[in-house]
């Protein structure tokens, strides 16, 4: 699956293209590094089979198999489609340290990374701002250039 999605095959619009294409929400969230409101994006309590891209560069980040329920009113999943469309980097802020997170190809702010997330979930939590992402439902994924994907979704 790595081979599969390649950052070569995803390129970053330039900004002002990004100010066309994207809301003012998303921009501010991926190119700005602001974190959204919780329970405002359409997405932190979703769980249609689907796949997460970029809103940026339509690279596939996540998938409905790895979110998981969180009361924190933002989009948590488990890991990425494949690690490397995420890259995670050191912040230190306020005397705390967090990983942020952003998108390989388009280089957006997509949200951070937690190690301290529930024993049910069994790993790290990732907590993605709903804006950064846009929700490709299963049975578009075909339609939408991604039906490469849906093996992921076979029983």
């Amino acid at each position: 699956m790595n081979e599969l999605i390649l950052a070569q095959g995803y390129t970053r619009p330039d900004d002002d293209e990004l100010h066309e294409k994207l809301t003012k929400m998303q921009y501010n969230v991926t190119q700005m590094q602001i974190m959204e409101p919780p329970h405002s994006s359409e997405y932190w309590d979703l769980f249609d089979p689907g796949i997460y891209v970029d809103v940026t560069t339509g690279e596939p980040l996540f998938s409905s198999l790895d979110k998981f329920e969180t009361e924190s009113g933002w989009p948590a999943f488990r890991k990425p489609i494949v690690p490397q469309a995420v890259t995670s980097h050191m912040l230190v802020a306020c005397g705390s340290v967090r990983l942020r997170l952003r998108s390989r190809a388009g280089n957006a702010h997509i949200g951070f990374l937690f190690k301290d997330s529930p024993v049910e979930t069994q790993g790290p939590r990732y907590r993605v701002d709903g804006a950064a992402l846009r929700f490709i439902p299963l049975e578009e994924l075909e339609a939408q250039g991604y039906g490469y994907l849906a093996p992921l979704f076979a029983e």
